[in-house]
């Protein structure tokens, strides 16, 4: 009986570290995302509507923006070929000589 309460208890505490684990690391995210969050952006309540100057430069970003996506995607390179040894040459060479002849089998005598 004195070793199930122990083992019990060695599941009882396994299981608590697991689950306090669990939560500090759930704290830990929760914290990082408050921490790392950008601030909101202004709005257009904030931003006067009239003012060129501000449209100037928010159609400017914006193409600047579009620019770089543009110079970011590049054709990818073809994956080089496979070089061959010279043994796994010798073999396949020998299985394709193998192939394009016929095997001939000497007949088997009955009786």
């Amino acid at each position: 009986m004195n070793n199930l309460i122990l083992a019990l208890e060695i599941t009882v505490l396994g299981m608590g570290l697991v689950f306090a684990a669990l939560i500090l690391i759930w704290w830990m995210m929760a914290l990082l995302t408050r921490v790392t969050t950008e601030k909101e952006a202004p709005t257009s309540e904030t931003v006067p509507a009239n003012d060129e100057r501000a449209q100037a430069a928010a159609l400017a970003v914006a193409i600047a923006m579009a620019e770089h996506q543009l110079s970011q995607a590049h054709p990818l390179n073809d994956p080089p070929t496979a070089i061959v040894s010279a043994w796994q040459l010798g073999m396949r060479s020998r299985q394709l000589s193998q192939k394009g002849t016929p095997i001939v089998r000497n007949p088997r005598k009955i009786g």
